[in-house]
């Protein structure tokens, strides 16, 4: 479960809380725990795509280049607080987590399988601080990332907020997790909060929201987020729950979508993801579930939906005016024309009038 600490100085990434500890576990038994992979119809989307070659910043505590199942998936990394060194290393196991559920390899029928399997993993860490994290996804920008999976919570800052802006003027797709407290107080995490972000809540087994997912306009998607099964450090496994990993589960989904429409733009690829949702909770979006429960199928085969630019609006913003409602056809009201020339012809007629007045006084 994602927890932030906030208090200065203090570590401020999010990490997962792990249910049963890392421990070793018998490969083929793993792949029976990732119960979302029927909910997902994760089978029938990876026979349109598996997210080839796509490039997926992971900003998180790292990621283990050596777990079995992440195989060939993982690019040297980056350390934006100690120069020259990588992200390939975990020793808390958070990132690692994030990059199995993306773009595990799987090992035949044993091991985990990621959302994206073909899909590469850009480790960059750490995430607990704001100018740490804008560091990291300016990195990511500038080698080559195209979505960037951020399942994290911070306080709101300028900084951080400028490396979004900038990273979605990039053309990258950036997803995050919402947090975890919306049981407890439900305070916005950013950068899941902010408008160039798909936050992404959890649900779990039932397709419900989770208690603890936070709600609110940040909400844009759900995805799977309880009793997930991640890969762990040192080769092993692990359970957790917490909306950091249906964060990732989204963005493994980016990744399919980058690679079967490679000339789509990022905010197209939000639209293919929010638009496709299937609808939960209240009719339309809802503070709860966003747009929906994502839907990989349909968001790899559906037409092309209409933009929804921005995402959602930024968390705490008043509600915009309702927008002045027009009619499809020119039928049941006076064409706004109509109106037009009336107001003219008035203006003409008592232009005229006043002339005759003015002419009427001089004489």
């Amino acid at each position: 479960m994602i927890r932030s600490v906030r208090r200065p100085g203090a570590a401020l990434a999010a990490a997962a809380l792990v249910l049963a500890g890392p421990a070793p576990a018998r490969a083929d038994s793993v792949r029976d725990k990732q119960w979302y992979l029927d909910t997902l119809n994760v089978a029938a989307a990876q026979r349109i795509s598996k997210g080839a070659d796509v490039v997926v910043a992971v900003l998180d505590t790292g990621v283990d280049a050596k777990h079995p199942d992440l195989k060939g998936a993982v690019l040297a990394g980056n350390n934006t607080t100690r120069p020259g060194a990588k992200g390939n290393a975990d020793t808390e196991g958070h990132g690692t987590g994030m990059a199995g559920i993306i773009a595990a390899r799987g090992r035949g029928t044993r091991g985990l399988v990621g959302i994206a399997p073909a899909a590469k993993i850009l480790p960059i860490r750490p995430a607990t601080d704001p100018e740490f994290a804008a560091d990291g996804i300016r990195w990511a920008v500038r080698n080559g990332a195209q979505v960037i999976n951020m399942s994290f919570g911070l306080p709101d800052s300028e900084t951080l907020h400028s490396a979004i802006r900038e990273a979605a003027e990039a053309d990258v797709v950036l997803v995050s997790s919402v947090g975890n407290t919306g049981d407890k107080g439900n305070a916005p995490d950013y950068p899941g909060a902010y408008p160039e972000v798909i936050g992404v809540g959890a649900i779990g087994r039932d397709g419900k929201v989770a208690k603890f997912s936070q709600h609110g306009a940040q909400v844009d998607l759900v995805a799977p987020g309880v009793d997930i099964e991640q890969a762990g450090v040192a080769g092993s496994y692990r359970n957790g729950f917490g909306s950091s990993n249906s964060a990732a589960v989204v963005s493994g989904a980016a990744a399919l979508i980058r690679a079967k429409y490679p000339d789509l733009k990022a905010q197209q690829v939000v639209d293919r993801l929010t638009g496709t949702a299937d609808d939960k909770g209240d009719k339309g979006r809802d503070d709860f579930y966003g747009h929906g429960e994502i839907d990989l199928v349909k968001a790899l085969t559906a037409p092309q939906p209409a933009s929804s630019s921005p995402a959602s609006p930024p968390a705490g913003a008043p509600a915009a005016a309702p927008p002045v409602q027009s009619s499809d056809t020119d039928e049941g009201g006076i064409p706004p024309l109509v109106f037009i020339a009336a107001g003219v012809l008035l203006l003409i007629i008592a232009g005229g009038a006043v002339t005759m007045a003015v002419r009427r006084s001089r004489t």
